[in-house]
């Protein structure tokens, strides 16, 4: 099912939110208001599932570039009063409201919209999550530009305590330092000489850090991390140890306790279970398969969620001759072995990845968890019949992610990909897709050669991406 948010895929806003090339190309060809419309409200309602594994920025800033959108609806968006989060601010500001925004802001001004860098100038000054767009104006402004934003933003820190604690975490957590240095050799010593006591002190907090323990830790044997793994869950809030535990186990366990650890495994405190499960899988112990078995369909959610994270890990021929096994299961421990199957199995295990693939998008939709090993696996197995099911992922997924590798997997297993949807992915959103199309679609479309060219003239483009390019214009091939 797809998120309610996300408009079907053959409208021109459902193609623009989910990053597809298509979605560039209606754009263009649609009414310039119907498209300027869709394309805010992409911009200001971020359709993404993950924005760190999901690009929009660019291929969203190329479209309004292309439209010569205004960037009035972004400017109310930035600048309305929910910007600082809840009355006063109490909330505090949510950078997943603006930080889409704010990202293509960055890449209009490095297009040179003098327009996009005045709005990161006043919301660096003014807005809420104003880091984020100091960050942007970093890579791009001039150096007078971020020397004069100095002083509106060390007002947001008060001279007390608590204000210069603020400072410091902020320049510390700052992603781009250039503004900080500029304003550390400000000739005014009123913003010198505070930028350079918070770099201090930021310096004295991480040597602190770096000197004292980072929390509780366990004891020096078996039993003593397995009891610290349990004594985790009994904390306010509950701390999950049993992964971190399990590593303990790796440093003090020897032989002589393998006893203890399988009556652990079998039938100990969910915490301390799940620890010790984990740490036999590792060691790919001959009865993790079995525990790991009897785990999986648990009441526990920390034990059965050890026991599955526990089985994706393990590489053993053991674990991939269960797994053929398992994958006729129709419980999670059978979709995990398809996924083990689809990562590490071999041409005799085509159709049970195929038959779990399909059996997954029917019954959970194209944007259903796990999907992703799935469609690599027909790839990597190049399953050619399971092209008419990529096609369907590829058009259908809101996440832009799956979608690139739903077109590396068709380019394995359609013989079309070059002259149909590789031609559309040399728009998609995400960088890793258009270097695929850079080499795999057909030049006999007489957009493709334009597109190529316009990608390796673009000073935004990633350089994966512009190689790709310039490799395929430089080879001489000729149109097919």
């Amino acid at each position: 099912m797809f998120d309610p948010d996300i408009a079907p895929s053959g409208t021109l806003l459902g193609l623009l939110q989910r990053g597809r090339g298509d979605g560039t190309l209606h754009a263009l060809a649609a009414q310039r208001a119907d498209a300027l419309a869709a394309l805010e409200q992409c911009v200001l309602r971020d359709p993404r599932h993950d924005w760190r594994v999901e690009s929009r920025s660019l291929y969203y800033a190329r479209l309004y570039s292309e439209l010569e959108g205004p960037l009035d609806g972004i400017e109310q968006h930035l600048f309305s009063p929910d910007d600082l989060g809840g009355p006063d601010g109490a909330a505090g500001p949510d950078e997943h409201r603006c930080g889409l925004a704010l990202s293509v802001l960055g890449h209009l001004a490095g297009y040179g919209r003098r327009d996009a860098v005045l709005l990161l100038r006043r919301y660096a000054a003014e807005g809420g999550s104003w880091e984020w767009a100091l960050d942007e104006l970093a890579v791009r402004d001039d150096d007078e530009p971020l020397r004069a934003l100095g002083p509106a933003v060390l007002a947001r820190f008060p001279r007390t305590p608590e204000g210069d604690a603020r400072l410091a975490a902020a320049l510390r957590e700052a992603y781009e330092p250039r503004p900080w240095r500029l304003w550390a050799e400000d000739p005014d010593p009123a913003v010198s000489d505070r930028v350079r006591k918070a770099s201090e002190q930021t310096a004295f907090d991480r040597w602190q850090r770096q000197m004292r323990p980072a929390g509780p830790t366990p004891g020096w044997s078996v039993r003593a991390v397995l009891d610290w793994a349990e004594e985790g869950l009994a904390a306010d809030p509950p701390q999950h140890r049993d992964a971190p535990a399990a590593r303990c186990l790796a440093a003090v366990a020897g032989p002589e306790d393998r006893a203890e650890l399988l009556d652990a495994a079998r039938g100990g405190p969910d915490a301390a279970r799940a620890a010790a499960l984990r740490h036999l899988a590792d060691r790919q112990d001959r009865a993790a398969l079995d525990l790991v078995e009897a785990a999986a369909a648990d009441p526990s959610e920390i034990v059965a969620r050890a026991a599955l994270e526990s089985f994706a890990r393990m590489r053993s021929v053991a674990a991939v001759t269960r797994a053929r096994v398992w994958s006729a299961r129709e419980d999670a421990l059978g979709a995990a072995a398809a996924r083990m199957l689809a990562c590490r199995g071999g041409a005799q295990d085509a159709d049970r990845v195929l038959g779990a693939l399909r059996r997954l998008v029917q019954h959970e939709g194209a944007d259903a968890d796990g999907l992703a090993e799935l469609v690599e696996g027909t790839g990597r197995l190049r399953i050619d019949c399971a092209a008419p099911v990529l096609r369907h992922i590829y058009r259908e997924t809101s996440s832009s992610q799956l979608r690139g590798v739903a077109a590396h997997a068709l380019a394995c297993t359609d013989p079309s990909f070059g002259a149909g949807l590789a031609v559309e992915c040399l728009w998609d959103c995400e960088e890793t897709t258009r270097e695929l199309a850079a080499g795999a679609a057909t030049t006999a479309d007489v957009r493709v050669l334009a597109q190529l060219r316009r990608l390796a003239a673009d000073p935004a483009e990633e350089a994966e991406v512009q190689t790709a390019v310039r490799g395929r214009l430089s080879s001489g091939e000729p149109a097919r």
